[in-house]
C-alpha cells in the first residue's frame, strides 16, 4: 500500500510520514502491522472526541439510513443542518445567530472574506504575520509567511500584515479595510495567545473605521481551550466567526457565523452570493451535531483546565524551554528544529503520535482528543520525556 500511496496519491511534502492505518478508536490508532499508537494530535485538532466516538458513529448511521445528499446547500430543509445551526446559535452571542455550513475551514474563510466585502463595500484586508487560514487563493492571500506563497501569485491585492499582539500597528486598519482576519490563538505560529486587551483593541479600531473583525477559531474552537470558543476568554465578540476542524468530530466541516442582517446580504443582488454543493451535507451535519451535543452535555470542557495543568506538570525537562498555548492546544518549545524532528520520529517508534507546527519549527504540536484520559496523558508524556532524554 505504501508503494501505491507514493505512486498514485498526491503528496504535500517530499517525505510524508507514511504510517499505513488499519483502524482507529478513542485515543488510539493501529497500523497495518497491528502496532498501536497513542494519538496526541487527533487529526490536527479535528477528532475532538477521538476516533469513532460512539455518539458520532450512531448519528451518522441513523442519518445514512434516512437520506444522504439530496440537494445543494440552502434549498431543502434538512434537519441535521438546521439543528446544528440552531444549537450553535444557542451557545453564541446574538450577533452571531446565523451559520453558513461549508465543507472546510478554508472554504469558511473564503465565505467570511466575501461577506466582509459585501457588508462594508470595501475590499482591503488586514491579517497577521505568521498566520495560517488555509490554502485556497483568498485564504492563501491572508497567509502570513511570504516564502510559503512563492510560485502561486498573483494573489489578492490590498492585503496588509500586522504583527500579532502589536498594538502600535493597529493604525494600519483604516477606512479602506473591509475585514481584519485573525486567529484567536495563532496556530502555525506557535500557539501564541493574544495579550490581555489585544483583541479588544483590534475590535475597537475596527469599529472606529467601519471594518469587520473576523476571528478564525478553526483550531481553538469547539471546546479545545476549556470554553466553547476561545474568544470567550478575552471579552470580545467578532463580527464574523469562522469554525471547522473539531466541529465535525473527525468529518470534514466548516462554518462561518454572523448576524442575520449581515448574512442576508448573500441572498440577493446577486442571489447565490456564496454557494456550495456539499456544505451542510446531512451526514456530516449529523456528525457535527452529535459532536457539539456531546462536548456541551458531557461537561468535557470542565476538565480541560485540569488536563492542561497535568501536561504542564509532567512535561518538565531541560530541553523544553516553555510551553505555549492554552487548554489542549499546547506547544512545548525545544532548543532547535532538529530536536523537534528527532523527538517526533522517536515518539512514533515508541507508539506516540506527535506532529509539527507550520511556522514555529522549534515547537511540538500537542492537540489530543478533548476526552483523553489522565492516564493516557501520563502515558504519552512518559514516552515524550524518554525521547527527550535520548537527545
Amino acid at each position: 500500500m505504501l508503494d501505491d500511496f507514493l505512486s498514485y496519491q498526491a503528496k504535500t511534502t517530499p517525505h510524508p510520514l507514511g504510517l499505513a492505518i488499519k483502524r482507529a478508536k478513542g485515543s488510539y490508532i493501529v497500523d497495518q502491522n497491528g502496532k498501536k499508537y497513542l494519538d496526541f494530535i487527533a487529526g490536527v485538532s479535528a477528532c475532538s472526541l477521538g476516533h469513532r466516538h460512539p455518539a458520532v458513529v450512531r448519528a451518522m448511521k441513523r442519518q445514512i439510513n434516512r437520506y444522504m445528499h439530496v440537494m445543494v446547500y440552502g434549498e431543502y430543509v434538512q434537519s441535521p443542518a438546521v439543528e446544528l445551526c440552531k444549537l450553535l446559535a444557542k451557545h453564541l452571542p446574538s450577533s452571531l445567530e446565523v451559520t453558513y455550513l461549508t465543507n472546510s475551514g478554508t472554504e469558511a474563510i473564503e465565505g467570511a472574506m466575501k461577506l466582509a466585502k459585501r457588508v462594508t463595500g470595501k475590499s482591503g484586508f488586514i491579517a497577521a504575520k505568521n498566520a495560517y487560514h488555509g490554502s485556497t487563493q483568498g485564504a492563501l492571500s491572508l497567509l502570513g509567511v511570504e516564502k510559503q506563497k512563492e510560485g502561486y501569485g498573483p494573489l489578492l491585492p490590498e492585503v496588509e500584515f500586522i504583527s500579532f499582539n502589536a498594538l502600535e500597528e493597529l493604525e494600519k486598519i483604516t477606512t479602506e479595510t473591509a475585514g481584519v482576519v485573525l486567529e484567536t490563538i495563532q496556530g502555525g505560529g506557535g500557539f501564541i495567545l493574544p495579550t490581555a486587551d489585544y483583541l479588544l483593541a483590534v475590535k475597537k479600531r475596527c469599529e472606529e473605521v467601519g471594518a469587520l473583525l473576523i476571528l478564525d477559531e478553526i483550531q481553538p474552537g469547539i471546546g479545545r481551550t476549556g470554553k466553547l470558543f476561545a474568544f470567550e476568554h478575552y471579552g470580545v465578540t467578532p463580527d464574523i466567526l469562522v469554525i471547522g476542524k473539531g466541529l465535525g468530530g473527525g468529518m470534514p466541516i466548516g462554518a462561518f457565523c454572523s448576524s442575520a442582517q449581515n448574512m442576508e446580504q448573500l441572498t440577493h443582488s446577486p442571489s447565490l452570493g456564496h454557494i456550495t454543493t456539499f456544505g451542510g451535507n446531512p451526514v456530516i451535519a449529523a456528525a457535527g451535531l452529535a459532536t457539539l451535543k456531546t462536548i456541551i452535555n458531557k461537561k468535557i470542557m470542565a476538565e480541560i483546565d485540569a488536563k492542561e495543568a497535568l501536561f504542564r506538570e509532567l512535561l518538565v525537562h531541560p530541553k523544553i524551554k516553555q510551553i505555549n498555548g492554552r487548554g489542549l492546544m499546547l506547544a512545548p518549545i525545544l532548543e532547535n528544529p532538529e530536536q523537534v524532528s528527532k523527538v517526533v520520529f522517536s515518539c512514533m517508534e515508541k507508539g506516540l503520535i506527535l506532529f509539527f507546527l507550520l511556522w514555529e519549527k522549534k515547537g511540538i504540536r500537542l492537540s489530543p482528543p478533548l476526552n483523553i484520559s489522565k492516564r493516557e496523558i501520563q502515558k504519552g508524556c512518559k514516552i515524550l520525556l524518554e525521547a527527550l532524554e535520548e537527545l
